[in-house]
C-alpha cells in the first residue's frame, strides 16, 4: 500500500517509481544565463524495466496490471489536474497518480503562488481526450513519475534512437522495418543493450549516449507537474514495458529554484553553483531522486566567455569555443552514482597554481605514504566487484598504486593567494595520506573549489569534485587541513559507499568525521603520543558540542536511525520519504556526525585501532560502488571480533543502545571518567543536570574510577542527594577515598565536613595506620 504524503510536512518526499521504470543514463545539455538567472535546455533519459515489474512478468501476472489497479483505486478520489493552456479542453475529472503527495495540485491558471503549472506546459496536453480520467473512461495508462521541483517544463517526447547511424548493432536479428508497435519495441530494445553492454566498452557505449541523445523526436508524450514531481505518459500504453525507455525533456530552471544559487564571488563576479540543498537536484533537473536510482551522467555547458564550468566528472574538461563570446564545457562519469551526487559550480574561477620547484617540493614530501605492510596483503587480495558494472579503479593495478590522484584547486582571484600558501599543498599530503589508510582512491581526479561566502558549510564533498568554504583559509593549516581530510574521507564514505537510506547519514557523515583525524594525523607526520594527545582533545571538545546539541534539539531529530526497523523500506512503487528531510534546523545539526563517530570511536577502542582500520579496508573492498544499511557494516565488522572482545557486542545492542535512541548513548568507563572530568571543570551545575547525568548514565551502577568522579562533582556542587554514594565509596573504596576527605574539608561546608568526620568514625577501625593517620591530620 503507497504512503500518502503531505508536502506541509518535514518529510522529503522521494516521488519517482523506480520499481517499474529505472533511469540509467542521462544526457544533460544546458546553457547557463546570468542575466536572465535561469539554467536552460534538454535532458535526454535512458531507462531500464524495474525490478518490480519484471518480478511481476515472472510470477506470470501479465503487463503488472493488478499493481496498477490497485494504486488507481487508492488515489481515485483524490483531484490532481493536468495544467493546459485552456483549461476547458480537458476534463477536471480526477487523476490517477501514481504517488499522491497533497491533497490536490495547483490549476493551470493559478500561477500566483509560484506553483508548477504554467502555459509553457500545456505543450504536453493537445485535448480532451488525452486526459487520465479513470473514473468515466478506465483509463489505465502507465505513469512514469519523476521528480521534479520548480522547473519549468515545457516539451516531452520520444526519441527515435532507430534513426542513428550504426545503432543497428544494438537490434540483434530485429529488423528496423515493420509496422509501429514492432518499431517501438525496437527502439527499447536498442537502449536496453545499450545501458547493459559491459564495463570494458564503455567508451562505445557513452559514444552512442551521445548520438542517441540527438536522435529526431518521434511522437510529444503527455506530462503533468505537481509540487514533487513529473508524471509522464504515453496514450495507450499501459506497461513499463511498452512506455519509451528514450525521452527528451525540454525545460528551465527558474531563478527562485533552491537546488542552485546565484550570487557572486567574492570578487565580486557573478557565479552560480548546487550548495547541497535538502531538495537535492530535483529543482535543477528533472531525476530519479531515490539512491537505489544508480546512473551515470554527461553533461555539455554553454556559458559566456570568461566563465569556467567545473562539474562532477571523470575528465578534466578542456572550453570549446562555438562561436565568439560562447564557450562548451563537456564532463561524463561512468560510474553510476545517485543523482543528488551531481555538482555544478559556474564562475569566474581561477586555478591555483604554485611555482614548479615548489610543486615538486610539496609532492616529494608525500611521496614517502604507502600501505604498511598489514594492510599490503589485503589490499592486494583479488576479488570480484560486488557493485554493478563499470569501469572499476579496485580492478585497475595503476589505479591501486595511485597515492595521489591528479587534483586542481580553483578559487576566486581575491583568493588565489591564500590557497596558494595552506590548500595547494595540503591537497596531495590529505590525498596521501587518506590512500595509505583506506587504499585505493575510488575516483581518478578530485578538483577544490573555494565557494562564495554564502555557502553554509564549511565543505561538501561530490564525485571528483570538492566544495571548501573561505573560512577554512585563514588562521594556519590546521582548520583547512582537517576539512580537506573530512570531504576527502567521503570519496569512500557517503560516495562510492552510500547509504541506501538516506535517513542513515550517520554511514557518511560518522565515518567521514572518525577518519579525518586518521587521515590528518598520517599527514602532518606526528608521533605516536601527539596523536594521542591530539585525538583525545578532539574527542572532548566534539563530546561538549554533542552534549550541548542534545539539551537544545528536538529528541526525534536525535535518532541516527529514524524509521528503526522500517529502514531501507519503501513503497511497492519505489517511492519513499526522507523523515525529516525538509526540517530547517537538521541541516545545521551535528548529532548524526558526533553521535556516528563516538560509536565508531568505541568500536575502534574495543578491537583496537589497527584490527579496525584493518576491518574498514575489507569493508570498503568489498562494498564499493554499492548502498548499505547500518547492519552490513555492523554485521561484518562483529565478524571479525574474537569471541572474547565481543561480550555482550550484537547489532541490535548497538540499535538499541547508539542509532535507534535519542540522546547521549551508553558509554564505556572511560569516555565517562573523560566526561565527568570535563563536567568537574564547569563553574556550576544545577541539580536537576546532576540528577539527570546519574540516571542517564547509572553512575552508581560504575566502576570505581567514574564513581570517584561523581563523587567529587557531588561535591563540588553540594549536590546533598548524592552524599550517599560519597558515604559508599568511603566505607567500600578506601583505596581511591583519601582524597574525597580532603575535598569535604576544603569546602568549607558544615555538613559535608560533618559527613566526612561520620564516615572517618565508621572506616577508621578497619583503615591501615597510615591511612587512617592522613585523614586524621585532614580532619581534625
Amino acid at each position: 500500500m503507497e504512503t500518502q504524503l503531505d508536502p506541509m510536512k518535514d518529510d522529503l518526499p522521494l516521488m519517482a517509481n523506480t520499481s517499474y521504470m529505472l533511469l540509467k543514463h542521462y544526457v544533460l545539455d544546458l546553457d547557463v544565463d546570468f542575466e536572465s538567472k535561469v539554467i536552460e535546455g534538454s535532458i535526454v533519459l535512458f531507462f531500464e524495466t524495474g525490478s518490480q515489474y519484471r518480478k511481476t512478468i515472472s510470477a506470470g501476472k501479465e503487463c503488472c496490471q493488478s499493481q496498477f489497479d490497485e494504486t488507481c483505486k487508492m488515489r481515485a478520489s483524490e483531484p490532481c489536474h493536468i495544467p493546459m493552456t485552456n483549461v476547458s479542453t480537458c476534463s477536471s475529472k480526477t487523476e490517477c497518480n501514481d504517488f499522491a503527495v497533497s491533497g490536490k495540485e495547483e490549476e493551470a491558471t493559478s500561477d500566483e503562488n509560484g506553483n508548477h503549472s504554467n502555459n509553457e506546459q500545456a505543450s504536453g496536453i493537445s485535448s480532451s481526450k488525452d486526459c487520465y480520467d479513470i473514473e468515466d473512461h478506465g483509463n489505465k495508462d502507465f505513469l512514469l513519475v519523476l521528480d521534479c521541483c520548480d522547473l519549468s517544463v515545457l516539451k516531452v517526447e520520444e526519441l527515435d534512437v532507430a534513426a542513428v547511424s550504426g545503432i543497428e548493432k544494438f537490434t540483434r536479428s530485429a529488423k528496423l522495418t515493420g509496422v509501429s508497435k514492432e518499431l517501438e519495441n525496437i527502439r527499447n530494445q536498442i537502449v536496453h543493450e545499450l545501458v547493459t553492454l559491459p564495463a570494458d566498452r564503455w567508451k562505445e557505449q557513452l559514444y552512442y549516449f551521445t548520438h542517441c541523445s540527438q536522435a529526431p523526436g518521434c511522437g510529444e508524450l503527455l506530462f503533468s507537474t505537481g509540487t514533487w514531481s513529473l508524471e509522464i505518459r504515453k496514450s495507450g500504453i499501459q506497461s513499463p514495458a511498452d512506455f519509451p525507455h528514450a525521452i527528451r525533456i525540454w525545460y528551465k530552471t527558474k531563478p527562485e529554484g533552491k537546488s542552485v544559487t546565484w550570487t557572486t564571488d567574492q570578487s565580486g563576479r557573478p557565479c552560480v553553483y548546487t550548495m547541497g540543498s535538502p531538495i537535492n537536484n530535483r529543482a535543477l533537473f528533472p531525476c530519479q531522486e531515490p539512491p537505489t536510482a544508480l546512473s551515470t551522467w554527461q553533461a555539455s555547458v554553454r556559458t559566456a566567455a570568461g566563465f569556467v564550468v567545473l562539474m562532477s566528472g571523470e575528465n578534466s574538461a578542456e572550453p570549446v569555443q562555438l562561436r565568439e563570446g560562447i564557450l562548451s564545457w563537456y564532463y561524463y562519469v561512468s560510474m553510476p552514482m545517485p543523482a543528488s551526487t551531481f555538482t555544478i559550480a559556474v564562475g569566474c574561477w581561477q586555478e591555483v597554481k604554485q611555482q614548479s620547484f615548489k610543486q615538486k617540493a610539496a609532492i616529494g614530501a608525500n611521496t614517502e605514504f604507502s600501505l604498511p605492510s598489514s594492510q599490503t596483503d589485503l589490499r592486494w587480495h583479488e576479488e570480484i566487484c560486488g557493485h554493478v558494472e563499470y569501469p572499476c579503479r579496485f580492478q585497475n593495478p595503476a589505479a591501486r598504486l595511485q597515492a595521489v590522484i591528479p587534483h586542481r584547486v580553483f578559487a576566486p582571484w581575491c583568493l588565489m593567494e591564500s590557497c596558494e600558501e595552506y590548500l595547494l599543498q595540503l591537497v596531495p599530503q590529505c590525498l596521501s595520506a587518506a590512500y595509505a589508510t583506506l587504499g585505493t582512491h575510488p575516483f581518478s581526479r578530485l578538483d577544490v573549489l573555494i565557494v562564495p561566502s554564502n555557502f553554509s558549510s564549511l565543505g561538501m564533498a561530490s564525485p571528483h569534485i570538492i566544495f571548501l568554504s573561505q573560512s577554512v583559509l585563514p588562521g594556519g593549516s590546521h582548520l583547512c587541513g582537517t576539512r580537506l581530510c573530512h570531504e576527502i574521507a567521503h570519496a569512500w564514505f557517503g560516495l562510492a559507499i552510500g547509504a541506501r537510506d538516506w535517513t542513515e547519514e550517520w554511514i557518511s557523515e560518522g565515518f567521514a568525521t572518525f577518519l579525518e583525524d586518521i587521515f590528518w594525523a598520517r599527514a602532518q607526520q606526528l608521533p605516536h603520543d601527539e596523536i594521542k594527545e591530539q585525538q583525545e582533545l578532539k574527542a572532548l571538545l566534539r563530546w561538549r558540542r554533542l552534549r550541548d546539541e542534545v539539551q537544545n534539539s528536538e529528541e526525534e531529530l536525535q535518532v541516527l536511525r529514524p524509521k528503526k526497523e522500517t529502514t531501507g523500506e519503501v513503497s511497492e512503487s519505489g517511492a519513499s520519504v526522507v523523515k525529516y528531510g525538509l526540517k530547517a534546523e537538521k541541516i545545521f545539526m551535528q548529532v548524526h556526525y558526533l553521535k556516528g563517530y563516538f560509536l565508531l570511536r568505541s568500536l575502534a577502542r574495543k578491537i583496537g585501532e589497527v584490527s579496525y582500520l584493518a576491518s574498514l579496508r575489507k569493508f570498503v573492498i568489498k562494498f564499493h560502488g554499492q548502498l548499505v544499511l547500518s547492519q552490513d557494516f555492523l554485521s561484518m565488522l562483529l565478524e571479525d571480533i574474537p569471541k572474547q572482545k565481543q561480550s555482550e557486542l550484537t547489532v541490535e545492542s548497538i540499535f538499541q543502545n547508539w542509532l535507534d535512541t535519542s540522546g547521549i548513548p551508553k558509554l564505556l568507563p572511560d569516555q565517562l571518567v573523560l566526561l565527568l572530568e570535563f563536567l568537574l571543570e564547569e563553574k556550576t551545575l544545577c541539580p536537576r543536570i546532576l540528577q539527570c547525568l546519574e540516571r542517564t548514565y547509572q553512575l552508581r551502577e560504575q566502576d570505581a574510577e567514574v564513581r570517584h568522579r561523581w563523587c567529587e562533582l557531588v561535591i563540588k556542587h553540594k549536590y546533598e542527594p548524592g552524599y550517599g554514594d560519597i558515604e559508599r565509596f568511603l566505607r567500600e573504596d578506601q583505596a581511591m577515598g583519601v582524597y574525597l576527605y580532603g575535598e569535604l574539608m576544603v569546602n568549607e561546608d558544615a555538613k559535608q565536613q560533618e559527613l566526612a568526620r561520620k564516615c572517618f568514625a565508621a572506616a577508621q577501625e578497619h583503615m591501615d595506620a597510615s591511612s587512617a593517620k592522613v585523614v586524621a591530620e585532614m580532619l581534625f
